[in-house]
């Protein structure tokens, strides 16, 4: 059986040394404009996962001072509390800083998930330091 001469016509690459030279393609400028697009999408994600990571934190560590703290009743879910330093304690309490004498520290409100939001921090608070201790 005598072989078959497949036609060189509709081949996708030169066949002969006369056909046209094949020059590559520079692929450098859409190599770096992806590089640059990808790079910059990344970090804008990355600075977003950070911000919403510290949140959390944050949240987290609020949650949990107010929990450590006296709290000497239940508190009502959508009611707004204050958290005191009472002779190096803390305390929460519903007595608002303007009737009550004692170092106020923050205003929170209970949610229904019973996870507490910071609504107001006092001015001369730093908030790192109330986490530390």
């Amino acid at each position: 059986m005598p072989e078959e001469k497949k036609s060189h016509a509709f081949m996708p690459y030169p066949v002969s040394t006369l056909s046209p030279r094949i020059t590559p393609t520079d692929l450098s400028s859409f190599k770096s404009r992806g590089i640059s697009e990808v790079e910059r999408e990344l970090k804008q994600k990355l600075t977003e996962l950070r911000e919403s990571y510290l949140s959390a934190i944050d949240h987290f560590n609020w949650n949990k001072l107010i929990y450590e703290a006296d709290i000497n009743f239940e508190p009502i879910v959508g009611e707004t509390y204050h958290l005191y330093e009472v002779r190096s304690r803390r305390m929460l309490s519903m007595i608002s800083p303007d009737q009550w004498h004692h170092k106020h520290l923050a205003t929170v409100r209970l949610n229904v998930d019973r996870q507490w939001k910071l609504e107001e921090l006092s001015q001369d608070i730093d908030q790192k330091s109330l986490f530390e201790a």
